[in-house]
């Protein structure tokens, strides 16, 4: 369970790209004569996502590769920090964002799914996993989702820390509303 406490110092949610936004799966297929890569990503790990926009918390995603369908879904999610760090040197460069953005590690909630996250998971405020995170992960973790990589994820960690924010209702009813909804 996330507590009430845990949920109220994030101001920014770092996420892995694979195996935390997907299930791991990467297609490769020369089409044209081009290496061309394909990627699943969950579409109510998106909504949930989209849920961010009216909270106070940050959304930035941290791979350990570079990928341009990874680009594109950041870009039509308008994630507003992205970074894909070859050689998946992930420390540095959280360290270099929570400065840049005037933040400590208390307030950054990572959700990672194996050995390149475990650096960040030892020092992050709000430290998760998904349900098929090596046990490394798991182990310094303090909250494990149900739901696997891919596969909802992602909207279990937004909906777990506006719930413990009690942020969720009003979330909803705002998006609700931009649509012209009422909530139920």
């Amino acid at each position: 369970m996330i507590t009430e406490a845990a949920a109220k110092r994030v101001r920014l949610l770092g996420l892995d790209v694979d195996g935390v936004l997907t299930d791991n799966g990467i297609w490769i297929a020369p089409v044209g004569g081009e290496r061309i890569e394909f990627k699943r990503f969950d579409i109510q790990d998106g909504l949930g996502l989209a849920m961010l926009r009216y909270t106070a918390i940050e959304v930035a995603w941290v791979s350990g590769r570079h990928s341009e369908a990874t680009e594109l879904r950041a870009r039509e999610l308008k994630v507003p920090t992205l970074i894909q760090e070859d050689k998946a040197r992930k420390l540095p460069a959280i360290e270099r964002m929570l400065a840049d953005k005037g933040l400590a590690w208390d307030e950054l909630a990572y959700v990672g799914d194996d050995l390149p996250d475990l650096p960040i998971l030892r020092r992050a405020g709000l430290p998760m996993t998904v349900a098929n995170g090596c046990p490394e992960a798991k182990r310094l973790a303090t909250w494990v989702t149900t739901a696997r990589g891919g596969e909802g994820a992602v909207r279990e960690v937004v909906e777990a820390i506006l719930r413990a924010r009690g942020e969720w209702d009003g979330a909803v009813q705002r998006y609700l509303h931009e649509r012209g909804e009422t909530a139920p």
